[in-house]
């Protein structure tokens, strides 16, 4: 038996690869709304008063709670419509269907709980996490357009989209802080 050479994988191929990891396949704008989500919430936090395991313990608390409040009423506004019975099958599907929110949330939760581990100051690690999620942002909108093979002009309008929403989280800890 004569030994191959693996075939050589195509940028596509990487790029599909990538997005499986960064964005789940199903409900990927659960993923970015959890992103941005965590990203508000920790730019609307000081650091000043707080400590890593209050901060930490309420971001955790906030995006589970974001999670299930989208989950309830989704699925109360198509019982609403549909008139069916809310039913523990139905309900486990709907968190499911959700659960890439939490997903999204965990680049910014992660670079905080990395800060804390490095020792470094609770203000400058909430920092760094808003940073990360606006960065992930601006990645989700410029891998989406390499995966829609986007003309020039088109990823160009596609960054520019990503980093206005990442330049709104971090605007919105500059003006509270």
């Amino acid at each position: 038996m004569m030994w191959r050479m693996p075939p050589t994988e195509t940028p596509r191929g990487r790029l599909e690869k990538v997005l499986a990891v960064l964005v789940p396949g199903a409900n990927p704008a659960g993923a970015v709304y959890g992103t941005i989500t965590m990203g508000a919430l920790l730019a609307a936090e000081s650091g000043i008063r707080e400590s890593y395991p209050e901060t930490v313990g309420a971001a955790a608390m906030a995006i589970a709670l974001y999670w299930l409040a989208h989950s309830y009423a989704e699925l109360l506004g198509a019982r609403l419509e549909s008139g069916e019975r809310l039913t523990p099958p139905m309900l486990r599907r709907a968190l499911r269907r959700d659960w890439p929110i939490v997903r999204g949330a965990l680049a910014p939760l992660a670079s905080l709980l990395l800060c804390w581990a490095l020792a470094v100051n609770l203000e400058k690690g909430v920092q760094v996490a808003v940073w990360v999620a606006a960065v992930s942002v601006v990645a989700f909108e410029l891998l989406a357009g390499l995966y829609a093979k986007a003309r020039p002009a088109e990823l160009l309008l596609e960054g520019c989209v990503g980093v206005a929403m990442g330049l709104a989280m971090l605007a919105l800890r500059a003006i509270l802080h």
